[in-house]
């Protein structure tokens, strides 16, 4: 009876997919989220100079405007006379948001941004419905904790309809530690009856060797979002690459410069293209905090990432496969906690 009930939950969830798709397909010309660069020939912008922008990796109107007149004038062949001539094209083009709002119209906008689930009710509970897009959820904790876990569970639950907790979009991953198993990914899949071969095409990986790699990886990934729907970026981890290449306290102040540009980076593709960005992190002592219970842990990264991250997500160890999530820290979320557990069927609830 258990074996028929499952079945059957497998075959409405698919007939559901299928429903979904075919009305994905009557709407294949939604309005992007982003305005693609060469818009700005329509303000006079010469082809030859959106080129030049082009093969300075940025590829869309939003990058012009967001982006330091400092650093647009580093582009090969952009004068700083032209670099003012562009961005005040851009500015034109995006003057409805680049200017003041009423709350109740942003209000409006907020209630409209999709959150993805992370497969476990009592998680999406704490997160106040899921992972939300358009932000950076950092999920840090000490190793087997199961931040990697939840990490290849997303890849599965982003491509769901947004009406059963997706957001109808392909993910990227990049992966510092040598951590990804598609196998992984397909087993979760099919708890939920998916064709993994059809999932594991839509999630695009790339492993990363140094930190410069990983900055480079960021921008060959704002050049695939205009050319298909991504909704979810993961980057597992984060900081490890930094942490291994940027020792002592010599190097500090640069692995904190540097680490800060990668944020803001994955803060312009959460702006631009309205993704999910989930970033791990790991965890080192902290002496001051020191208990009854024992030494304390904290994230590394410092006020950088702590303020780059919307949401922060503490996990630890529960007894067996149980694991306990608290928020951290969060701008709308009260400072709660769950339990979890990780199973063969990826993260469900106790």
């Amino acid at each position: 009876m258990a074996m028929s009930a499952a079945s059957e939950e497998k075959d409405e969830q698919n007939e559901h997919f299928e429903d979904e798709e075919q009305g994905d397909e009557e709407e294949e010309e939604q309005a992007k989220p982003y305005m693609d660069i060469s818009e700005l020939e329509q303000m006079k912008i010469s082809s030859t100079d959106i080129k030049k922008l082009r093969d300075g990796n940025f590829y869309t109107v939003e990058s012009i405007a967001y982006t330091p007149k400092k650093q647009l004038t580093e582009i090969k062949g952009i004068s700083d006379q032209k670099v003012e001539k562009i961005q005040e094209a851009a500015y034109k083009l995006l003057s409805t948001n680049m200017t003041f709002c009423t709350a109740s119209d942003y209000y409006q906008k907020r209630s409209e941004i999709i959150k993805i689930t992370t497969g476990s009710t009592k998680l999406d509970e704490l997160l106040g419905g899921g992972i939300e897009t358009g932000s950076i959820t950092e999920i840090f904790g000490e190793f087997r904790t199961g931040k990697t876990q939840i990490c290849h569970m997303l890849c599965v639950t982003c491509q769901f309809p947004v009406s059963s907790g997706g957001a109808e979009g392909c993910a990227l991953y990049i992966d510092t530690e040598g951590t990804f198993r598609p196998k992984r990914v397909a087993q979760m899949a099919e708890r939920f009856g998916m064709d993994s071969n059809d999932l594991l095409d839509n999630i695009s990986f790339a492993r990363a060797y140094s930190s410069d790699h990983q900055m480079k990886l960021l921008q060959e990934a704002a050049s695939m979002m205009t050319t298909s729907h991504y909704s979810l970026v993961i980057v597992d981890s984060a900081t490890a690459l930094f942490r291994s290449e940027y020792v002592g306290r010599a190097e500090l102040a640069e692995r904190q410069q540097i680490l800060g540009k990668f944020l803001r980076q994955l803060l312009q593709l959460c702006d631009i293209f309205g993704v999910a960005v989930v970033i791990t992190n790991q965890v080192v002592s902290d002496p001051s905090g020191m208990s009854m219970f024992g030494p304390q842990t904290k994230p590394i990264g410092g006020n950088i990432i702590a303020h780059a991250s919307t949401t922060r997500v503490s996990l630890r160890k529960g007894s067996k496969a149980t694991r306990i999530a608290k928020i951290f820290d969060s701008p709308n979320l009260p400072e709660d906690e769950c339990q979890f557990t990780i199973s063969n069927e990826g993260i469900v609830d106790e």
